[in-house]
């Protein structure tokens, strides 16, 4: 097959078709067009040289279909791909049709995934998360305000005893989620049995103390197979949720804990540790968007998207992200986003703003470096969405709460770097 095979702008996507958007900047000599083609043809079933005879493969040839607009990090491309050329339910296997080796062909200098629209075919191969924002009521207390989360600090070094205390002082002042952070597993200092178990203890302790329900993203990150094993121990102590760090681990292992999680009835809470790795750069890769859209697919209720230029992290589409994982996709439940990575009390009403309280509010040095401690931090960061939620603002709600008013006399309404 020949690379003009692969291009037809008069092609309009089918229902069944899965259509990616790429920017690309084509390779020393190469027009976009050909660079567009060339996509085509090695995500699919194209190869440099002419091939003869012909059999009836044709059926499973990529399209590229529409070429522009311009800016500067490249030209969009839009690529239809059949969906008789995936299987089922397999995300590997998708992912290295429409991101596998077009990312390093010398036909295109840089190229990015930008984002997918997933036919029903497709995406009803898929499970799909099994609570979604539905964790706010089905497995919290949360109601209609953001669930809250926090992850000790430091997020390794700690004991299983001084992990625990910590989580007891967050739980107790207001938070509804402790939570493991991307690196911290099973390690001599805090071995994982141990800290599960004295964790649920502790957290059964607390729940009978302040009368909500509280729960502990517990991250079972590790080879597949003990994955399961941790997820199974989880739901022998009692725990709702498991956490994964899901780009470290691979969409294959995502897969099989999305798969024992359903008949354990747990949530899963993505780490998207490594993401920057496909998407900070703006030229080349995959965007967030798109590993949102696979980690819904793969079935993740929840996900780090982002602070939408808060915090301390990167500025993202995260609103345009949130939104998606909000939105209908073929009958699948939402995602749940999280806010995460340097928020305190005095930037809530902002983060809040701008995503709308359907979200995860995760804070760490923003609860624990309070001056008076992890629970009079805690407790300052739930006043801080609760008067949000009940449309007041955050130096009224401080009159009446010490430790949201000390908050907002050490860090003010800055974003921290």
């Amino acid at each position: 097959m020949e690379y003009a095979d692969f291009l037809d702008e008069s092609y309009e996507p089918s229902d069944d078709d899965l259509v990616c958007t790429f920017r690309l900047v084509p390779g020393e000599g190469i027009s976009v067009a050909d660079a567009a083609a060339r996509v085509a043809s090695e995500s699919s079933n194209g190869t440099w040289a002419a091939l003869s005879p012909e059999s009836d493969v044709r059926q499973y040839s990529a399209l590229a279909c529409d070429i522009g607009p311009e800016d500067e990090h490249g030209t969009q491309v839009t690529v239809a791909y059949p969906s008789g050329l995936f299987e089922d339910g397999s995300l590997p296997q998708i992912l290295s049709c429409i991101a596998g080796n077009i990312m390093g062909m010398k036909a295109v200098e840089t190229i990015r995934l930008l984002d997918c629209e997933w036919p029903a075919v497709i995406a009803r191969s898929f499970p799909g998360p099994q609570y979604g924002s539905d964790v706010r009521t089905e497995l919290l207390d949360a109601g209609d305000r953001p669930p809250l989360a926090t992850v000790p600090k430091p997020k390794v070094g700690l004991s299983t005893e001084e992990h625990v205390s910590v989580a007891e002082s967050a739980w107790r002042g207001g938070v509804d989620l402790l939570k493991d952070d991307e690196n911290l597993t099973d390690q001599t200092f805090n071995p994982f049995e141990q800290r599960v178990a004295d964790s649920f203890a502790a957290r059964d302790r607390l729940e009978e103390e302040t009368g909500e329900r509280k729960d502990y993203l517990v991250n079972i990150t590790a080879e597949t197979d003990e994955m399961v094993r941790r997820a199974e121990f989880v739901d022998d102590h009692g725990g709702s949720f498991v956490m994964v760090d899901i780009i470290t681990c691979g969409w294959s292992g995502l897969q099989t804990v999305r798969r024992r999680t359903e008949d354990l009835d747990l949530a899963i809470h993505a780490h998207r540790a490594m993401h920057a790795a496909f998407d900070r750069l703006p030229q080349h890769g995959v965007s967030m968007r798109c590993l949102a859209q696979f980690a819904r697919l793969a079935g993740v209720d929840h996900i780090h998207t982002g602070t939408a230029g808060l915090g301390k992290l990167e500025n993202e589409d995260t609103a345009g992200i949130n939104e998606w994982l909000r939105s209908d996709l073929h009958g699948h439940s939402d995602v749940l986003p999280v806010a995460s990575g340097g928020l305190h009390p005095g930037i809530v009403d902002q983060l809040l703003d701008a995503l709308g309280t359907n979200v995860m509010v995760q804070a760490g040095g923003g609860i624990h470096g309070h001056p008076d401690g992890t629970e009079a931090g805690a407790r300052a960061l739930r006043a801080a969405v609760d008067a949000y939620a009940d449309g007041e603002s955050l130096d009224s709600r401080a009159e009446s709460v010490p430790a949201l008013r000390t908050a907002l006399d050490e860090w003010g309404t800055q974003n921290p770097r």
